[in-house]
């Protein structure tokens, strides 16, 4: 019966694509980034933040969620979470949804920080879950910025959230998208 189930599966998601070719895109582009190959990645290229526990858990074309759980090697002398550990979950967040749209796009698009600010509301501890939902004003952004070949900034917010489901800090990162020549 599971088998079945793949089937129709596959079926439907290969008639959706060709009815609607930008489907395709963001298909290719969530067979790409799925949360273990993100995990990866941040292993070989970002290994701070790897050891000290950030991982990411979801992402989709609207959303993109990163947790981090309070531990002894990212503790302050306060004993809770320390603020860059939180700051390394929170751009991972928004930065792996742009990472995703822009490779969805198949455009040679650029990406940097350009100003970042952060609220912290109550001390870390435990399990700190930051989610970035902001796709649809990422989509409208990086159309702007392939119609006019200008660069564009936008910013994006990730709110973390305690296992209470208490926001212990919030984290803006204005981001700039340019279409590279």
């Amino acid at each position: 019966m599971y088998n079945i189930v793949l089937y129709f599966n596959l079926i439907l998601t290969i008639r959706d694509l060709q009815k609607f070719p930008i489907l395709a895109d963001y298909q290719r582009a969530l067979m790409n980034f799925t949360p273990r190959k993100l995990n990866l990645f941040l292993l070989f290229k970002l290994p701070s933040a790897y050891l000290t526990g950030v991982r990411t858990k979801s992402i989709d074309a609207q959303k993109c969620v990163v947790t981090v759980k309070h531990r002894w090697i990212n503790q302050n002398p306060f004993k809770s979470m320390f603020w860059a550990v939180q700051g390394m979950a929170a751009e991972l967040s928004t930065g792996a949804l742009i990472m995703m749209k822009i490779q969805a796009t198949q455009k040679n698009i650029s990406m940097l920080v350009i100003k970042n600010n952060a609220s912290f509301t109550k001390k870390a501890k435990g399990l700190i879950t930051f989610t970035c939902n902001q796709g649809n004003l990422l989509d409208e952004a990086l159309q702007k910025a392939i119609a006019t070949g200008e660069g564009q900034t936008l910013i994006l917010t990730a709110k973390g959230i305690d296992m209470a489901g208490v926001e212990v800090s919030s984290f803006d990162f204005e981001w700039s998208l340019k279409l590279k020549q």
